[in-house]
């Protein structure tokens, strides 16, 4: 999400159209915390609580937090220089705040809301502060608001008893801070962007949610006993990775740099494809989830709320995938919505099997898809984006 301000386009060289070095850093941040997110939801889904989903919505606004840190900082970097002295030390306060939060993880709805909400608020708050000492911001004072009036959701819901009305507290949070952030772009049309890097940063997002997924698989693989059923679980779980990169990266996840540098509203495109680039990275995250419940329990007895992540994450990355093909090419591909119905079909069909066959039949359901590609890609020159805004 954008700070108020910073309109003002310093980022022009040629070189720093790509990702710096601080960048990746800052990157490596939010592996542990996609880390920290997993072993939490993991625990949601495993456990055998009464209130597990309101535990698993609990787990995906902390997500959502962190996708709101980190977004904000791409879209400030995506303008300024990275070379500014000010600005590397912005990159530096939100990689702070992103390890506390990540500590407080575990326990960042209940003994540590406290600890989790005033890292996220400590982090936003300062950098704000930092740009307007320095002059660096044209200050937006319906952005400046929407931060305010989010802070002061956070740090009480922190305070309040009962995670029920800090869930609402925190969810009003983030939906001001991202109405906030959105109308803050609206009013920035036609300001310049550095589309590339913008591009190039989602992208890299969305491969370290795919190196998660790897991560936590392997190590689920590792504390079994590696028998047969855990090692084709661990097989089915690398290669859907390899089809969640195939189906992303197929045209519109390559052509994206072109998609907002060539789009009439390059900010206005940056924002919804980061929309949808969300859906796709939580549905990552979430598969990454399914991968090691199936690897550690192949062949237990059904467990039909694990289905949220073994088919429902395929599912929720075919939707970001679909609308994110829309807003590359302006049309939808047949396969993305046939492999939308075929999850939900085998919902019934899998309600009742092992959580391998689940897991299975998911990894089919991309391969399907990844072989769509590859038929339709045969003989034809590569498509051009068309974005429609």
């Amino acid at each position: 999400m954008g700070e108020p301000g910073g309109e003002r386009l310093m980022r022009e060289q040629a070189g720093w159209r790509r990702a710096t070095f601080l960048e990746l850093l800052f990157d490596l941040v939010f592996v542990f915390a996609l880390n920290q997110l997993s072993l939490r939801l993991i625990h949601d889904l495993g456990a055998g609580s009464q209130q597990w989903f309101g535990e698993v919505v609990e787990t995906f606004l902390l997500f959502l937090a962190f996708w709101v840190l980190w977004l904000s900082t791409v879209a400030v970097t995506s303008r300024r220089s990275p070379e500014s002295l000010v600005i590397q030390t912005v990159v530096f306060m939100s990689m702070a705040g992103a390890v506390v939060m990540s500590v407080a993880v575990p326990q960042g709805f209940e003994q540590r809301a406290l600890l989790f909400a005033g890292a996220y608020v400590a982090t936003r708050i300062s950098r704000v502060l930092l740009l307007l000492v320095f002059r660096l911001p044209v200050v937006s004072t319906p952005a400046l608001l929407s931060l305010a009036v989010s802070a002061v959701l956070w740090i009480v819901g922190a305070l309040v008893h009962g995670e029920g009305f800090r869930a609402v507290l925190w969810t009003l949070a983030l939906v001001i801070g991202y109405i906030g952030f959105t109308r803050h772009f609206q009013r920035l049309a036609g300001a310049p962007i550095a589309g590339e890097h913008m591009a190039e940063r989602l992208q890299q997002f969305y491969l370290i949610t795919l190196g998660e997924a790897g991560f936590v698989s392997g190590k689920a693989f590792s504390g079994s006993n590696l028998g047969t059923p855990h090692a084709v679980g661990f097989g089915l779980a690398f290669v859907a990775i390899v089809l969640l990169w195939r189906v992303y990266f197929y045209r519109a996840g390559t052509v994206l740099p072109v998609a907002i540098t060539g789009a009439r509203n390059p900010a206005r495109q940056s924002v919804a494809v980061a929309g949808t680039h969300l859906l796709m990275i939580a549905g990552v995250f979430l598969t990454g989830v399914g991968f090691e419940l199936y690897i550690t329990e192949p062949l237990g007895r059904p467990e039909p709320k694990w289905l949220i992540a073994i088919l429902g994450g395929p599912a929720l990355f075919l939707a970001g995938r679909s609308l994110f093909e829309l807003q590359v090419f302006s049309r939808i591909s047949r396969s993305r919505l046939a492999g939308l119905l075929a999850l939900g079909l085998l919902i019934p069909a899998t309600w009742y099997l092992p959580p391998l066959a689940a897991g299975g039949a998911a990894a089919a359901v991309l391969a399907g898809i990844a072989g769509s590609d590859a038929w339709r890609a045969r003989g034809r020159a590569p498509e051009l984006p068309a974005p429609g805004i």
